[in-house]
């Protein structure tokens, strides 16, 4: 990156779905964590191919680093509620629920993401349903709720739903065996 190039010139190449230089701002960010806020920006940008590939990069960054957002989660809660674009959306269903988040946080954020269920993209409705269960580690309540919203889109959502579907269900059922035998463990202390 030369010195002058921003992170928004970084995103601007390509087409409105191409991935372009992503991984070069995430790399960048990566070493420089304080360049978040000029990334954070993009994501609001006019332009939707910039916004996009803002949205990819966070989700990115956020997958191993979810603190670096955290200072952004009403902004990012607040785009969840309004964005219309495609990338954008199935992006921020995967980050948002990676950020420390209160129930009613989580409330607001699954509210949105199970009108996306209906959403004409598949990916789109897939990375709801992964959102809505991810949220269930900060919202312990909603989980009957979510086994029952898995379980049902694993019999009859898009082919990739199920796929999702299933593997969440075990990955779910694996944790929750996992805090069985923690808590007998501690039963015992």
């Amino acid at each position: 990156m030369p010195a002058t190039e921003t992170i928004r010139q970084m995103l601007t190449p390509g087409k409105r779905l191409d991935a372009g230089r992503v991984w070069e701002v995430v790399e960048l960010i990566e070493g420089r964590p304080r360049k978040l806020s000029s990334l954070i920006e993009c994501l609001f940008d006019e332009d939707p191919a910039i916004a996009s590939r803002a949205a990819d990069a966070l989700e990115r960054i956020t997958r191993d680093r979810p603190q670096q957002a955290q200072r952004w989660k009403d902004a990012l809660i607040g785009l969840l509620v309004e964005t219309t674009e495609k990338k954008v959306r199935w992006n921020l269903a995967l980050t948002l629920p990676r950020l420390k988040l209160t129930i009613p946080e989580c409330l607001r954020i699954a509210e949105v993401l199970n009108t996306w269920l209906d959403d004409p993209s598949s990916i789109v409705k897939t990375c709801a349903l992964h959102g809505i269960a991810d949220l269930t580690r900060q919202d312990p309540d909603s989980l009957p709720t979510v086994l029952d919203l898995l379980r049902v889109a694993g019999r009859s959502g898009t082919p990739a739903m199920r796929a999702r579907s299933r593997i969440l269900l075990k990955a779910i059922e694996c944790d929750h065996r996992k805090q069985v035998k923690r808590s007998s463990l501690h039963m015992f202390d």
